[in-house]
């Protein structure tokens, strides 16, 4: 078991750092594949003859499939454990990005930003690798540091690919270079992390679900929970199958199959879900081995406020700041930068305040109070603000997003050790299914009063996800040297540690 978590051993590279250092970092390569195209678009649309229309639709189904992925990488977590699924996917997924580098069709790149959408994914990899090297009283903090910096990966494509494609290839190629680059990274990384990760330190097991195909589940409650929780994210693809039919990609029946996809996928889940946990549920569970749905649903839905709100204001900021206070292109991308680089101090600090002010329930719950205050404030900026006013604003907002998204992943390895890839993966997904809610709500407003708006109905999400919080409970042990459910009860299927 891992040592007391300190701040100052941060750039130790062994035990138990070793493993937060490469893990976040391998998070980080993953998200400057996911977000290579965005900083290169310009350079892609001249080079393709693409038009606008085009570039909205590739940014569609570069999120299309993420949802779907971090369900399914979370359960192969849970089976193959971090180690294999995280160096897979490394390697496995540099293949879309050489194959996006050397497109020469709109359809080729279609097919290729939808396959690296599964990348995106990663992220919920490193959660159960952290919660498995540090103690619970500590979970927090390392859980926020892998977030903050892994995330800074998106921040990182669009200030180094630019210089990369123009200073260090240049020529028309030099997007094309570029974005290889990331595939070969990840690729190389990829082997790097397989020789030296394990999956738990010496000695310890790592504990795997009953079943892996569909979400464990220990009460009748919590399965007709678990089946009604599917439906949002069924709904966020219906929602991105429409828009790729109102922009003119997909035709009238090729959204109704769409439509007849998921609504067979949604009876799939749930026909799964049921066979899985009924033979178990019927058994009956220990009552130490019971932990409620409902922590998972309400974790969900302050992923899908935090996280959600996060990318959907990450992409209309330039264009607000742009046009409330008629700045030039870059002054505005710079100053919308500020939101994004929080990051790297707010989302460590979110697991930090959850580690020390002891409950991470009430943690929650004030970041969500604050993050409900800062949208309300940003719904107010106007162009008779003070520039610095509107952008301290946007950084104190920025706090409370980040903090909570830290906050929220510093319980979600402690609701149950042995699902909490499939936790981990459905409350992820929950972050992109806000996105598409709020950036669908976002382009349904009034363009005069869309901004808004957009902020204020947030900042009102925020406040009904503030009220669900109050019910959730503080998890087993939260601030113990050891997870609660390490040594499990009789009758669980606990198998020996990967190496």
């Amino acid at each position: 078991m891992s040592k007391k978590f300190n701040p100052f051993q941060f750039l130790s590279f062994s035990g138990p750092y070793k493993i937060l250092h490469m893990t976040w970092f391998a998070f980080f390569l993953t998200f400057m594949a996911w977000f290579n195209m965005a900083p290169l678009a310009a350079a892609i649309k001249e080079d393709l003859n693409l038009t606008d229309s085009d570039l909205k639709v590739l940014m569609i189904c570069n999120v299309a499939l993420t949802i779907p992925a971090r369900i399914i990488i979370g359960m192969l977590l849970d089976k193959f454990g971090p180690r294999r699924v995280f160096s897979g996917l490394l390697i496995i997924m540099s293949v879309p990005c050489f194959v996006f580098a050397l497109a020469s069709s709109f359809t080729q790149l279609v097919i290729t930003r939808l396959l690296l959408g599964v990348i995106g994914a990663g992220f919920v990899i490193g959660i159960r690798m952290v919660a498995e090297w540090f103690p619970p009283k500590d979970v927090g903090e390392a859980e926020g540091i892998y977030g903050g910096f892994g995330n800074f990966g998106s921040a990182a494509s669009a200030f180094l690919l630019p210089t990369i494609a123009v200073s260090v290839f240049g020529g028309e190629d030099g997007w094309r270079w570029a974005i290889a680059m990331t595939g070969a990274t990840c690729f190389i990384y990829g082997f790097i992390y397989y020789a030296n990760v394990t999956d738990t330190p010496p000695g310890k097991t790592y504990h795997r679900p009953k079943r892996s195909s569909a979400m464990e589940v220990t009460s009748m409650a919590s399965l007709y929970g678990l089946i009604f929780m599917q439906l949002p994210m069924i709904l966020a693809l219906g929602v991105l199958s429409w828009k790729l039919y109102i922009i003119g990609f997909l035709p009238t029946q090729g959204k109704h199959v769409a439509y007849g996809v998921l609504a067979a996928i949604f009876c799939f889940q749930a026909w799964k879900a049921w066979t899985v946990n009924m033979p178990n549920i019927k058994k009956g569970y220990d009552e130490n081995d019971k932990y409620e749905f409902r922590q998972v649903a309400i974790l969900d839905l302050a992923y899908f406020v935090t996280f959600g709100s996060e990318l959907a204001v990450v992409s209309m900021l330039p264009l607000f700041f742009k046009s409330t206070f008629d700045l030039s292109l870059k002054q505005a991308g710079m100053i919308a930068a500020c939101f994004a680089l929080m990051n790297l101090f707010a989302r460590p600090m979110g697991g930090f305040l959850s580690d020390k002010l002891g409950s991470r329930c009430r943690t929650l719950t004030f970041l969500l109070g604050g993050l409900s205050v800062g949208y309300f404030l940003m719904s107010n900026i106007n162009s008779e603000w003070p520039i610095p006013l509107a952008i301290a604003s946007t950084m104190l907002c920025s706090f409370f997003v980040q903090a909570g998204e830290g906050a929220v992943f510093a319980v979600v390895p402690l609701v149950k050790k042995r699902v909490t890839g499939q936790v981990a993966g459905m409350v992820g997904a929950y972050g992109n299914v806000g996105a598409v809610s709020f950036l669908t709500l976002f382009s349904l407003y009034a363009p005069e009063t869309a901004a808004k708006n957009f902020f204020q109905t947030i900042a009102g999400c925020a406040i009904v996800c503030l009220i669900a919080s109050l019910f959730l409970k503080e998890p087993k042990g939260s601030f113990a040297d050891a997870h609660h459910d390490e040594v499990e009860p009789c009758g669980s299927a606990a198998v020996g540690a990967t190496s």
